[in-house]
């Protein structure tokens, strides 16, 4: 039975006249179990493959090496499926006409690794397909409660346009959860990064195809690992108060605000996906009504729920003082990852200034993420940032652009901004 618990992390006490209220809520869950053995439904993984004229024969290999040793990772008895992608999307296991799941056992698991051993590269790239493609496999088995996927891709989506895209985003989003990667340089880290981020997914590198096979691997270990098939971030904030953001900061930044749909007049709910044994910290920043000196208020109720159940709640406060010393204290995690967040806008600021030519602003953002990074105690951050830029002084941010620079460290740097590290206590 998976148990959950909440702490919360603020300074309570406000000035006379303030209004803004910020709070780290940190939720941990142990005993999660196994994907689909929760008892509330059944899990499904599908495993998409760009296998578009670009990946050549060595990515192909590497593919369906990579492929092969994820289907040796999915659980006997989840169901699952295998999408090969170029401009059009294809199921590739089970053989069918039409969309189509089958649950695990052996010897799907050998048919399955048979088909991609036949994976060959072939036409463009269209991942709109794959993933309106999977949306509708996945809709064929409707006791899933818990259905994810993993997407290769090597190149940018060249036979669709972004509207395109964007349009299918729109349409699969809450349908599945999706991790992406990239393997080599010729993708498009802010393209991928759209289908990652709405579909409540991680976004990463692979350098090399002879990486794919480890990479994958561990993201269906992961998966499997996440006996929770979903669970959502409920926030009650009073009458007459504004909820400014909700955020997850921890492992990643990632933020909900938008995702918000109406529980009742003072409660949202934000969508938090599938969870394994694990923590993750949330940034809630409520806007009350300023109220007189020596007044308290409940300023958020932050719970987590799975369906209707809630697992665990913690509660955000606020005091009105007219004591300094109580009302200028900073919560270190709120400045924490208060930094943390500018961190990863900084990196991804400055790369597409850097893109677009404009030097200036590129220096000034990746200055600011090395000073960022350096007051975060963010290393791999700082040591990523090292190799794109000079450092003459992390501690005012001062840098030069290097004059070449691998675009591949450029990307992992990219794809990496929003990985956080965590209070150190």
């Amino acid at each position: 039975m998976a148990e959950f618990s909440a702490s919360v992390y603020q300074n309570e006490f406000l000035p006379d006249g303030g209004t803004d209220v910020h709070a780290i809520v940190t939720v941990t869950a142990s005993g999660a179990g196994s994907a689909g053995q929760s008892g509330s439904g059944e899990a499904g993984e599908i495993i998409i493959v760009d296998t578009s004229g670009s990946m050549g024969a060595d990515g192909i290999r590497a593919a369906q090496t990579a492929a092969a040793a994820a289907i040796d990772q999915i659980l006997d008895g989840v169901w699952f499926a295998v999408i090969s992608g170029n401009d059009r999307a294809q199921l590739a296991f089970p053989a069918s006409a039409e969309p189509v799941m089958v649950r695990m056992e052996p010897n799907a698991r050998a048919a399955a690794k048979d088909a991609v051993s036949r994976f060959y590269a072939d036409g463009g790239t269209a991942m709109g397909t794959w993933l309106r493609l999977a949306a509708r496999v996945f809709s064929t088995v409707p006791s899933l409660s818990q259905k994810h996927a993993i997407l290769l891709t090597d190149g940018e989506n060249q036979h669709e346009t972004p509207q395109q895209l964007t349009a299918t985003i729109e349409a699969v989003t809450g349908q599945f959860q999706c991790d992406c990667r990239g393997v080599g340089d010729r993708w498009q880290v802010a393209e991928v990064r759209r289908i990652a981020t709405a579909l409540l997914g991680t976004v990463d590198i692979i350098p090399a195809p002879h990486q794919m096979a480890e990479v994958f691997a561990s993201l269906i270990q992961a998966s499997m690992a996440r006996g929770i098939a979903a669970a959502d971030m409920r926030v009650w904030a009073p009458q007459g108060a504004q909820v400014l953001f909700v955020r997850q900061v921890a492992p990643t930044v990632e933020d909900l605000t938008s995702r918000r749909t109406e529980v009742n007049a003072l409660t949202g709910s934000y969508p938090t996906g599938s969870w394994g044994d694990e923590s993750r910290d949330y940034h809630v920043a409520i806007r009350l009504a300023a109220k007189a000196v020596g007044q308290e208020q409940l300023a958020a109720r932050v719970q987590l729920t799975i369906g209707d159940q809630v697992v665990a709640q913690g509660l955000v406060k606020a005091l009105w003082s007219n004591d300094d010393a109580l009302t200028t204290r900073i919560s270190p995690e709120v400045a924490h990852y208060t930094g943390q967040t500018e961190l990863a806008d900084a990196i991804q600021e400055g790369l597409a200034a850097k893109a677009a030519g404009d030097t200036a602003t590129a220096t000034t953002k990746l200055g600011r993420a090395v000073q960022l990074a350096a007051q975060t105690g963010n290393e791999e951050a700082t040591s990523r940032l090292r190799k794109v830029v000079e450092v003459d002084d992390p501690a005012t941010g001062i840098v030069r652009l290097k004059r070449t620079v691998d675009k591949l460290d450029e990307m992992a740097l990219d794809t990496a901004s929003t990985k956080t590290t965590r209070v150190k206590k």
